[in-house]
């Protein structure tokens, strides 16, 4: 497991910040309420245990509130978590890629791990029964990511990362985090050009969800919004995976990936 405690998180964030890469806002973001632990749940594996000579961080939140199960979408969810862990094994820069998976609501199934460490979702342990806290956990997992990613470049390992948000609803619960706070820690991933933030808004009837990513400050080529479909579901898990598998075949597919957004 990571060495950073609470106390380490804290310090992360603080190296971050003295380096440019957290704005002011980000960094109160981050430290203003005490996400030490919640994001210390998500470190995973040391740095001093991953033997690559650079590292790529995918990390997807799939939402686990109560409108999933409704709609009929929890094994399709889970279909697609495990789609796209089964595209980035299959890929020839497999060994590099460590993969970290939160629900909605915090729960922690796969704190970053190598990818033939990666636990599947499936009906045993995902259930989709709770709220929709979008804002305050986008909080926590890109502060995770923010997080680990200091702890490679820290140790002069490069870094890129890919974060998929998933929702099929807008916020309802948060407490500590409004969009404009998703969008300043979203804005400093952006600027260090080595994180893609990407979000999935599942048709709910109601909500517009290119607004409620755009307001996370979440580009708009990042943004898929499948229908209800299983078929419409799967599709865009397909699309996103195909993304994280060019973000781990080097700096260059990168660069291309990150310009061109899903339709690169």
């Amino acid at each position: 497991m990571s060495k950073a405690n609470g106390t380490g998180v804290t310090k992360l964030f603080e190296d971050a910040h003295a380096e440019g890469i957290l704005s002011p806002a980000g960094l109160q973001t981050l430290t203003v309420v005490d996400l030490g632990a919640q994001i210390q749940a998500g470190l995973g594996i040391h740095v001093d245990d991953v033997q690559a000579s650079e590292v790529v961080l995918v990390t997807v939140m799939p939402d686990d509130s109560g409108s999933i199960s409704h709609a009929g979408h929890t094994k399709t969810v889970c279909d697609g978590h495990n789609l796209v862990l089964d595209a980035l094994l299959a890929s020839q820069q497999k060994d590099g890629v460590l993969f970290h998976t939160r629900y909605l609501n915090g729960h922690v199934l796969n704190p970053f791990r190598p990818l033939e460490d990666v636990v599947r979702m499936h009906s045993k342990n995902y259930s989709a029964d709770q709220g929709t806290p979008l804002y305050d956990q986008a909080v926590v997992l890109l502060g995770t990511v923010l997080a680990k990613s200091q702890e490679f470049s820290g140790n002069g390992v490069p870094v890129r990362t890919v974060t998929l948000l998933i929702t099929d609803g807008a916020d309802a619960g948060s407490q500590k985090a409004r969009a404009k706070d998703v969008a300043a820690l979203v804005k400093d991933l952006h600027r260090v050009e080595n994180h893609i933030v990407a979000a999935m808004g599942i048709d709910d009837g109601v909500t517009d969800f290119r607004r409620v990513f755009q307001e996370m400050g979440i580009s708009d080529r990042w943004i898929l919004t499948p229908g209800q479909s299983a078929q419409e579901i799967r599709a865009a898990f397909q699309v996103f995976s195909q993304s994280a598998v060019r973000v781990s075949q080097g700096a260059a597919s990168f660069s291309r990936a990150a310009l061109g957004g899903f339709g690169a």
